[in-house]
């Protein structure tokens, strides 16, 4: 490369140099102009897709963009974590900015069906001190469900205890929904009053999350005896194989086996083949004769 090439190439890498720094002053100067007319820009949360009202909120629908701080309404969110999971009040557009008054978590107030997993149902049984575990069972704990139900008719008439189903989501305590801010609020008089539901135990009732055909069953206990329903609690973590459970009943506590059990054994059992003994031949009996002879018959 001779000097005048060189001499070349080094001109048009320094314009080039320089072109870059005047456009980075431009923008600089630019972005300045901006923030001070528009001020500084903020992180905000804004929808990717169409919300509709009632819908329940996901991380797919929610993105991270900046905005002017002029432009931004001071009940904005910036944090797409809080709004995971909550319902939408109001239908939000694409690209706009979630506000706190537009979502709500679920609640009375948004209904329980958002609550209830596609294919299942939601069941709502009635509970006491005794039969709901002295009514500690909150939303999103597991319980199994019992049943004292009467077998046989007239003398032969027992009662069982029996376990109908394991494993089953509590969806709600009276009011009180999962994931449900746990406040209650309430007008008294003139007075406004907010009461911590955490810790209340004055609900009568419980919601379960069962598939269609366990909700027949229940219906069914629920219209011939509801108060045969006992509720037992679960671990959170005890989500293992479902137990194969033998009806209980008043032989068992007993440590007998009931008259039925015994009865399928007999009649299960072989029967032993009894051989039958020859009859003995009947004795000759002598009369004696006239003639002082005896005669045989």
């Amino acid at each position: 490369m001779n000097p005048n090439e060189s001499r070349t190439l080094w001109i048009s890498v320094g314009a080039a140099l320089f072109a870059v720094f005047l456009l980075y002053s431009y923008t600089q100067e630019k972005t300045e102009q901006l923030s001070e007319e528009f001020g500084t820009k903020r992180r905000v949360v804004v929808s990717t897709v169409d919300i509709n009202e009632m819908e329940t909120i996901n991380e797919t629908m929610l993105q991270i963009v900046e905005r002017p701080t002029k432009f931004i309404h001071e009940d904005a969110i910036d944090n797409p974590e809080v709004i995971v999971g909550r319902v939408a009040l109001a239908p939000i557009k694409k690209d706009e900015v979630i506000l706190n008054s537009k979502v709500v978590q679920p609640s009375p107030v948004t209904g329980l069906s958002l609550q209830v997993a596609p294919g299942k149902r939601a069941v709502t049984l009635p509970v006491d001190d005794v039969r709901g575990v002295a009514r500690l069972i909150k939303p999103g704990d597991r319980v199994d469900l019992l049943a004292a139900v009467d077998v046989g008719t007239g003398l032969q008439q027992k009662k069982e205890i029996r376990t109908l189903m394991q494993d089953v989501l509590i969806l709600a305590t009276g009011l009180k929904v999962a994931n449900e801010l746990p406040r209650l609020y309430e007008r008294r008089g003139n007075n406004d009053v907010i009461e911590n539901i955490r810790a209340d135990t004055s609900f009568t009732n419980v919601t379960v999350e069962v598939d269609p055909k366990d909700a027949q069953k229940l219906v069914y206990v629920l219209a011939t005896n509801p108060s045969s329903l006992y509720f037992t609690l679960r671990h959170p973590s005890d989500r293992g194989a479902r137990l194969s459970l033998r009806p209980t009943t008043v032989e068992s506590l007993r440590g007998q086996v009931s008259r039925s059990v015994i009865k399928r054994q007999v009649s299960s059992a072989p029967r032993p083949v009894v051989k039958s003994k020859p009859k003995p031949k009947p004795k000759q009996r002598k009369r004696k004769t006239r003639s002082g002879g005896f005669k045989t018959f």
